[in-house]
């Protein structure tokens, strides 16, 4: 038994959002329902490298899911969503502000036919406020959330994070508010509606940020690979090209830092004792630290800081990540078979629990590849099915 087995999900979202946290209940035994719409589907499906015209990435964001496809601007689409939320656990969507109104599906009116009902809404900027309207993608809400404000090198233009980072941290907060509701479901049988913002999930993370200047007006500022407050912490070029990440930032592990660089001079000073008065002088010991890592290679580098307990890393690649043997020995890479037989490596299921782990049971589906058993398992007949598909309503690829 995987922890969430027995419940049912419907996921009305598309993109990252909504599919990310249906994807984490899916991976832990949830039965997952993905509506997307006729033919082309989520438009995921064709985002990034394609393989047989479908993204690669969608193993990843769909695998352990259901697809049944509606066109869901028809009433009777509407209708059949009805009849699914009566018996369903959670429904997850993440479309702009309003949307599930204009089809007839306001939670408020499903809560009515299920009071049980857990409903996830991601969106933008929420669904309230004065910019609940605007349209809102991760990458802005990044930057509304303060984080793209600190990723980039002093005085040069700030860059977006890699991967869309907002939207993950907002599925991620989204999965945390349906287990709190699932918990509090236990004690009340109630449901409830869970907004998240993709700004605000952001916002959550950003640390000190606005008590600092809530406190001393201070507007953090961006600083490369430093850490502002917190010395020393950085990366440092070593003599192959290479970069070393050192955070020799706690008081103990300064002392060791020093010592293995041969500056029991900094190491050993009162004034450097605690973080305040290292930071005060951050320049010192960052050029003390990047003298010694420049001698060395990498490789060299870490070594050397393993050997006394000094947390230190590389900065990875992809490639790095595939043949890396921490990686492959907590299982954070499955292989999976593809339909033509292919494999292709996908990040493992996370977290990882000891006693009822999740894990990866079926292949990402095609374009309503489960449409016909699942509308037969709400009681339409293959006539009323047929029909549907016929007009467009319901698709079977």
């Amino acid at each position: 038994m995987e922890p969430l087995s027995g419940l049912k999900v419907i996921e009305m979202g598309q993109l990252i959002a909504g599919p990310f946290a249906a994807k984490t209940l899916a991976d832990f035994g949830a039965d997952v329902v993905k509506i997307e719409p006729p033919k082309v589907g989520d438009a995921l499906r064709k985002w990034r490298l394609l393989k047989d015209g479908t993204s690669i990435w969608w193993q990843v964001q769909s695998r352990n899911k259901r697809s049944l496809s509606l066109d869901l601007r028809q009433v009777e689409a509407q209708d059949i969503v009805r009849t699914l939320a009566k018996e369903a656990d959670i429904l997850i969507e993440n479309f702009r502000p309003g949307t599930l109104e204009g089809w007839g599906l306001d939670p408020n009116e499903l809560l009515k036919i299920n009071p049980r009902l857990i409903v996830l809404r991601i969106s933008g900027y929420g669904q309230t406020g004065p910019y609940r309207d605007k349209p809102g993608f991760g990458v802005v809400a990044e930057a509304m959330g303060g984080l793209r404000h600190l990723t980039a090198e002093p005085g040069r233009v700030p860059v977006r994070v890699g991967v869309s980072i907002g939207d993950t941290l907002a599925s991620l907060h989204g999965v945390i508010g349906i287990l709190l509701a699932l918990q509090e479901r236990h004690q009340s049988g109630k449901g409830q509606v869970i907004d998240i913002a993709l700004y605000e999930a952001v916002f959550n993370c950003m640390e000190s940020l606005l008590p600092e200047y809530s406190a001393f007006g201070e507007v953090r500022q961006a600083a490369g690979s430093a850490l502002p407050g917190i010395a020393p912490t950085n990366a440092y070029l070593c003599a192959d090209g290479g970069y070393v990440l050192v955070a020799g930032n706690g008081d103990s592990i300064f002392k060791r830092l020093m010592k293995l660089i041969g500056r029991d001079d900094l190491g050993n000073d009162p004034e450097l004792e605690n973080n305040d008065g290292r930071v005060k002088r951050v320049v010192e010991l960052d050029q003390a630290i990047g003298t010694w890592a420049k001698d060395l290679t990498a490789d060299q580098a870490l070594e050397a800081l393993d050997s006394v307990a000094v947390p230190a890393g590389r900065i990875y690649t992809v490639a790095d990540i595939a043949k890396d043997p921490h990686y492959k020995a907590r299982g954070n890479i499955e292989t999976i078979q593809m339909r033509d037989g292919t494999s292709v490596e996908v990040p493992g299921v996370f977290p990882k629990l000891s006693r009822t782990p999740g894990s990866i049971k079926t292949l990402a589906p095609d374009i309503g590849q489960n449409t016909e058993e699942i509308l037969r398992s709400i009681g339409l007949n293959e006539s009323q099915v047929a029909s549907l598909k016929e007009r467009g309503i319901a698709f079977t690829k």
